[in-house]
């Protein structure tokens, strides 16, 4: 055989993958733009969610007094975040930024939310911009922040003071309550409410959300 009809050969059969190959590279990058679309079809679905039921949320003013359900945040996705939304459940609330050493916990955060979500009980992420200004600016860029990077699917108030004389007035009743323990030192500090809407333990910034303390918190509260 002639090196032409061999050189012809090779560049048929080399061709030849290349058409097989193409299938495959397309396959990929089709999976690839699903897991990235993934997250936030989870997010849209969630927020519609909270919609429908801070929208159907008692008003705040008719909350027992004294409880976490006399207070409403601004959303960050949502019109408010009533917290009488969760009467009966217990509910975890956090300050959030997302520019911090702490915000990896994030990840955390999500995971207790979908392995207790079942048995009633919520987080809250409060983002904040009290401790050296680690939060984005807008809800868009927070919002995004917090779908790209951690798929969060709990809800979340819009940008918020949590210290201070000007702090959220339910950060001001976490204060009245517990006293100091119960004031952010800073990002991802984590208060518990029980059902009853009262406030049963307060977590430190560096008590990560997984933590055995935290879950036997949770675990109590839900069993309560």
């Amino acid at each position: 055989m002639s090196r032409i009809s061999l050189t012809g050969i090779a560049l048929i059969a080399a061709l030849a993958a290349c058409d097989r190959a193409e299938p495959a590279a397309e396959t990929e990058t089709a999976q690839a733009e699903e897991q990235e679309l993934a997250p936030t079809e989870a997010v849209n679905a969630a927020v519609a969610e909270h919609q429908a039921l801070f929208a159907a949320a008692p008003p705040v003013e008719q909350a027992p007094e004294g409880t976490a359900y006399r207070f409403a945040f601004d959303g960050l996705s949502t019109p408010n975040l009533p917290m009488t939304a969760f009467q009966g459940d217990v509910v975890l609330v956090v300050n959030t930024a997302s520019k911090c050493g702490f915000t990896p916990q994030y990840e955390g955060l999500q995971t207790l939310y979908e392995e207790y979500g079942g048995q009633g009980f919520a987080v809250v992420g409060v983002p904040s911009g009290d401790f050296l200004n680690q939060e984005l600016e807008n809800a868009d860029e927070i919002r995004e922040f917090c779908t790209l990077n951690f798929g969060v699917t709990f809800p979340m108030a819009g940008r918020t003071r949590v210290t201070g004389d000007d702090a959220h007035p339910f950060y001001q009743w976490a204060r009245a309550e517990m006293g100091d323990d119960a004031v952010p030192g800073w990002n991802f500090h984590k208060l518990l409410i029980d059902r009853q809407g009262r406030l049963i333990a307060a977590f430190p910034s560096a008590t990560t959300p997984t933590a055995d303390e935290v879950r036997q918190a949770i675990e109590g509260a839900l069993s309560a």
